[in-house]
């Protein structure tokens, strides 16, 4: 399956093994939250080992397609590769992204992790298709995170580049609106998810904070020629 041109980052889920209990409890909130409205969906799980991470890859990509919701893999490309997932997600100490787009080939998604003026302005973009931003928020799903950028900052960056941005780190229901208004095309979220109660309801209620202000044009696909006009 071909996703590059057609991809909605307004609702992003990143999943996270302990807040879902496990390999199969990530299969199943990504298949609730697919149903209800997710637009991608990423794998990440930094303490598996690497069969673990092609065995779930599968699990989701096999539950994902059905529903025309991309998986992305954090990091991990050769697991990417090997299931066919839409896409992969690199952070700053990854692979550069003008090697991923290489081994990727011209048809596969590719995200970057950036979270400051500094790290924007030194990454090699040609070939990436969407940013992620962030930490906006303190968060305690990433320990590593970097600084938490706030909101003014958040938006000078997303003013700095043509890129789409999802928004991520720290972000729930209730508290996405004000960087969906700075330009954001979409947020990612991790615990306004997983390990909820209803992941379904949670995905419904983000779905319909991020509705009131994206216009449905800007829920289009992400790809510049894909879409209507720019929201940032």
């Amino acid at each position: 399956m071909i996703y590059r041109k057609a991809f909605d980052l307004s609702l992003y889920l990143v999943l996270d093994p302990d807040l879902c209990g496990g390999p199969q409890g990530m299969v199943e909130t990504a298949r609730l939250a697919a149903e209800n409205g997710a637009g991608v969906v990423q794998l990440r799980a930094p303490g598996w080992k690497k069969r673990q991470w092609l065995t779930t890859a599968a699990e989701l990509k096999a539950v994902l397609d059905p529903l025309g919701v991309p998986l992305i893999v954090n990091d991990h490309i050769d697991v990417a590769l090997a299931v066919d997932a839409a896409g992969v997600h690199v952070g700053q100490s990854d692979l550069p992204a003008a090697v991923v787009r290489r081994l990727l080939g011209p048809h596969k998604l590719l995200g970057l992790s950036v979270s400051s003026a500094i790290e924007l302005a030194n990454a090699e973009l040609a070939g990436v298709d969407y940013l992620g931003i962030g930490p906006v928020h303190p968060t305690g799903t990433k320990p590593d995170a970097a600084p938490a950028t706030g909101l003014a900052q958040f938006a000078e960056l997303v003013r700095a580049t043509a890129l789409p941005v999802v928004a991520i780190g720290g972000i729930q229901s209730g508290n996405c609106l004000p960087l969906l208004r700075a330009g954001a095309r979409g947020v990612a979220v991790v615990s306004a998810i997983c390990g909820q109660r209803d992941p379904a309801h949670a995905t419904q209620t983000l779905l319909g904070e991020i509705r009131s202000v994206l216009s449905p044009c800007s829920l289009k696909p992400a790809i510049p020629d894909f879409c209507c006009d720019s929201i940032g």
